[in-house]
């Protein structure tokens, strides 16, 4: 079996890429000179954000997963503490990378490249310009089907290549055009309104979920446990399975977490208002699964 593939959102997760506060924010001078200007909600407190990914990175090593951090790097700023992003997927025959709809982080996948080659990961393709693939778009719901969507930062243009990357893997790819929402600064992937939590179970923002993308999870048998409105915001919809129904998520949603317990998950959950709630970026955005099996 490779090293590598991660063609579900809810298989075991074996290995997991992160980057620490200590190697993304480095320093408090460094958070207090750039938040503002990465549209931020909030600026980070370093040392507890440091407690706050210790505390995540935990969860995920007593689940099972082996954790790998990435190292500082020139080229980066506070925004690559979001591992999941600068990667489109990592398949069984190796990794997408993507390219940033961001243009403060657009050397990100360059950085990622260089772990995935110190790994011994190969890279099978990755998104050329015009096009652009944020990791964030893009959802399995099966081995050989993803689907895609088409954002602010996930271009037509980068879909048509994912697509052309993953056909002859026999994977299908689907485009879910998202809303205008909040406009071009705001933070609105596909995967701020679902996680997977099973194959036929997933946490939902119903009122922002496409027509045609709700009915296609509906015809596939996933069962939505909903997020309610007041918890949108705090990452009510960003939870990250570790297994089957075995899950994390921010410490603020307390109906969201109530429901997902009596849809039999196991709920864990921690304290991110500076790791996640600052950046809009929950437990997903926070990791780059490398393995799941």
């Amino acid at each position: 079996m490779n090293p590598y593939g991660c063609q579900s959102m809810v298989r075991p997760l074996k290995k997991v890429l992160v980057k620490r506060p200590g190697e993304a924010f480095q320093n408090q001078d460094r958070i207090d000179a750039q938040w503002r200007s990465l549209d931020y909600l909030a600026k980070p407190d370093f040392r507890r954000a440091v407690d706050e990914h210790c505390r995540f990175t935990s969860l995920l090593e007593a689940a099972g997963a082996e954790v790998a951090c990435l190292p500082a790097d020139s080229r980066t700023g506070l925004d690559s503490i979001y591992t999941h992003d600068p990667v489109a997927a990592v398949t069984g025959q190796g990794v997408i990378l993507g390219r940033m709809g961001k243009d403060a982080r657009m050397e990100e996948p360059d950085a990622l490249e260089d772990w995935f080659a110190e790994a011994g990961i190969p890279v099978a393709g990755r998104i050329e310009s015009p096009g652009s693939v944020e990791g964030g778009d893009v959802v399995w719901l099966k081995d050989d089907l993803a689907v895609i969507g088409l954002t602010y930062r996930t271009n037509g243009e980068g879909i048509r290549q994912f697509q052309e990357l993953l056909r002859p893997q026999g994977v299908d790819v689907i485009a879910v055009p998202m809303v205008h929402w909040d406009g071009p600064g705001a933070v609105l992937h596909l995967m701020s309104i679902i996680s997977m939590l099973d194959t036929d179970l997933a946490v939902v923002y119903e009122r922002l979920l496409p027509i045609p993308f709700r009915e296609m999870l509906t015809a596939l048998g996933i069962e939505m446990v909903r997020v309610p409105d007041g918890e949108y915001e705090s990452l009510g919809c960003n939870v990250l399975a570790v297994k089957p129904r075995h899950v994390i998520v921010r410490n603020g949603n307390p109906v969201t977490t109530d429901r997902m317990r009596k849809s039999d998950c196991l709920v864990e959950a921690f304290d991110g208002d500076h790791i996640c709630y600052a950046g809009s970026g929950g437990p997903t955005c926070l990791t780059r699964p490398v393995l799941r099996a």
